[in-house]
């Protein structure tokens, strides 16, 4: 680790796992730039700007991007995709009784036309509040995974009740499953990178070698999944990233109270005439030793870090500047779509403030994604987050308020793919800390494990479902079933799910493979030419 790449790693004092989360904690953690303090906003740049040393490799042509949805508080995944056979639909109305999405009436189910459903032609169906997602299920861009959980190892209802399967820590709690998720290593509470970090460690030495600007982007806050060893996330806003106050050259002319002469002094001090004035060289015989090196080398950083803040607020920037759209403007057919989920405030059709919200940070991500050539990109990983998933009472209202608003944003954010040109570069998948009891209780539904995700872009082989939907009839569900209220053995693994990202994003399916997923080896042996599981290219 040089001096020039400061980072957790460079201070051994922060190394270990314990010292490093206190510093993310310190830091902010990369927390999102608008809310923090000055000193926080510069180490969360600077953190960022750290993980791109020359590697002496020629860039790998070509471009890339994954696009992590984590619906945070555990999604009734089993309400969005639901069997429409009469005899399976029947069972399944028993056992949800009013947390059944219906077939008949005025919402009834969206059915998934039978010649491109799995498995083996059932006919199932998607919540009727969702006909976007639907659209894109039935032209093949978007795909289902079912019955898919944090595992450690293969697992039955038999060997989880005799104990010989081992059991991701503290099953079914929120704290713990959301991070089981993001680092796909389920058997610790101690690990402190996660799998799409690690993923970008590995892709930092043949992708986007002269960026300043980290591979993984998080919208809103920071996260586990984008936290590597040398690769952090940098967190922006969906206005993109937040400006200090008072950062200005000597000669630019003060903006009323945004004038800031201590900051001035500090970052514009930072030419090289002015360090000198500042932190003299040392008289020594070499010249080499300067006083209050630290001092001049965090100010060097925080010149940079601002500078890089810069560069990534002028290229997502919208509006109007200088007379001209900003360079962040989306063509009008992208950015259309979510103008009209941003306006949707009032009436039958209004969307709550959280999902117009949400829409607005994938808003974000295309810009960013359209801004990927002035920062030098070619693989690029992003974060978003929706929470309000956690319904143990009233699922129905709460449902029905935030499903339209989920299907409309991944709706337009998969237009802005295709308007940009990017269709078939850019796949977007869906996490969760796990799934709901098929029992509910008397208004909601409780923890679960094993749920269902959607992936969506225009590599997915979609109009399908992989995995295995479990058959709704009794016996078949007991057989999965290991609490007696719909609590399902996942049977198929997040390692598989990830590795089947990973692959496409550019992972070989070697030693990096289990270098990222730890546990894969379990589940998708080594040196295959194909994906786990099916749903994209290799």
């Amino acid at each position: 680790m040089t001096t020039n790449n400061f980072s957790l790693q460079s201070d051994p004092t922060i190394n270990r796992i314990a010292d490093r989360r206190a510093f993310m904690k310190f830091s902010g953690g990369c927390a999102a730039l608008g809310s923090t303090s000055l000193l926080s906003q510069l180490l969360s740049l600077q953190l960022t700007g750290a993980a791109y040393a020359a590697s002496g490799q020629t860039s790998t042509s070509g471009y890339k991007a994954l696009v992590c949805v984590f619906l945070n508080g555990g999604i009734d995944s089993f309400n969005l995709l639901c069997p429409f056979d009469d005899a399976e639909h029947a069972y399944f109305t028993t056992l949800r009784s009013f947390a059944a999405p219906p077939k008949t009436g005025a919402t009834p189910l969206l059915e998934i036309p039978a010649d491109i459903a799995n498995p083996g032609g059932r006919k199932l169906g998607i919540h009727p509040l969702m006909p976007e997602l639907r659209t894109l299920y039935n032209q093949g861009d978007m795909a289902f995974l079912a019955n898919v959980g944090s595992l450690i190892g293969q697992t039955t209802k038999t060997t989880y009740n005799n104990g010989t399967a081992p059991r991701p820590l503290g099953l079914f709690s929120h704290a713990d499953l959301i991070q089981h998720w993001q680092t796909s290593v389920p058997q610790s509470r101690s690990q402190a990178t996660g799998w799409g970090g690690r993923m970008a460690d590995l892709l930092a030495t043949q992708h986007n070698l002269t960026s300043k600007v980290s591979m993984n982007v998080a919208l809103g806050s920071n996260n586990l999944f984008q936290t590597g060893n040398t690769v952090l996330p940098y967190v922006v806003g969906s206005a993109g990233a937040t400006l200090p106050d008072g950062y200005r050259f000597f000669t630019d002319t003060p903006a009323g109270n945004r004038y800031d002469r201590i900051v001035n002094r500090v970052i514009n001090g930072t030419t090289a005439q002015g360090l000198n004035a500042m932190y003299p060289q040392a008289d020594t015989a070499t010249g080499a030793l300067y006083s209050n090196l630290l001092q001049r080398t965090m100010a060097l950083k925080k010149r940079s870090a601002i500078d890089i803040a810069d560069m990534f607020f002028d290229a997502t920037t919208t509006g109007v500047v200088g007379g001209q759209p900003g360079p962040g403007n989306l063509p009008a057919l992208a950015q259309q779509p979510f103008t009209d989920i941003a306006n949707a405030t009032t009436g039958a059709t209004a969307i709550s403030g959280n999902l117009r919200s949400f829409a607005a940070n994938l808003n974000m991500v295309a810009r960013v994604i359209q801004a990927r050539n002035v920062f030098g990109q070619t693989r690029q990983i992003f974060f978003v987050q929706l929470g309000g998933w956690d319904h143990h009472d009233n699922i129905n209202t709460q449902m029905t308020s935030m499903l339209p608003g989920l299907s409309k944003a991944l709706s337009a954010f998969y237009n802005a793919t295709v308007q940009l040109g990017v269709k078939n570069d850019v796949v977007t998948f869906t996490a969760s800390d796990f799934a709901r009891t098929l029992t509910p209780n008397p208004s909601g539904t409780d923890h679960a494990w094993g749920g269902n995700q959607l992936i969506m872009g225009g590599s997915v082989a979609g109009g399908k479902v992989y995995g295995d939907y479990p058959i709704f009839s009794a016996p078949s569900i007991a057989a999965i079933d290991i609490g007696g209220r719909g609590r399902l053995v996942p049977t198929t693994s997040v390692d598989a799910y990830n590795a089947e990202l990973a692959r496409w994003f550019g992972v070989s399916n070697d030693s990096s493979m289990s270098d990222i997923l730890p546990n894969v080896r379990n589940f998708y042996g080594a040196g295959g030419s194909t994906g786990p599981l099916g749903f994209l290219p290799t």
